[in-house]
């Protein structure tokens, strides 16, 4: 499966999740829906946030242009939120997955999608 199609049909697909994109650890921009991009500032903070998470907790991270706040961090995934909608970054073993879900959709409901596919591209080592 493209990397486009993990974005599109797993992510979006879902329903649950409004914008997304799939990073490299190393760099670059495997995926991403339509109008959704990252500043290469955007991406490079993305990646350095899982080395600094209190800095992350404390800052928030911006995304697209848009700013998010900080709800939790882990050593795998980060919690974001502005306003009624919110953002879920999860790093797999070669990955970041970033997914921007929009209100009414809850918290947890967008988790599951963005949490159940970083699960499964784990498990095929990416």
């Amino acid at each position: 499966m493209s990397w486009q199609a993990y974005v599109d049909h797993h992510l979006i697909g879902s329903g649950k999740i409004t914008r997304a994109v799939i990073l490299g650890q190393r760099g670059g921009v495997w995926a991403h829906s339509i109008g959704y991009e990252l500043s290469t500032q955007e991406q490079r903070t993305v990646s350095d946030a899982y080395n600094d998470r209190d800095h992350v907790l404390n800052s928030g991270l911006e995304l697209a242009g848009r700013k998010f706040f900080t709800l939790s961090t882990n050593p795998r995934s980060i919690y974001l939120k502005a306003r009624a909608d919110g953002a879920i970054v999860v790093k797999t073993t070669q990955a970041i997955i970033v997914a921007e879900y929009g209100a009414p959709v809850q918290h947890l409901e967008a988790a599951k999608v963005v949490e159940e596919l970083a699960d499964y591209l784990i498990s095929v080592t990416y």
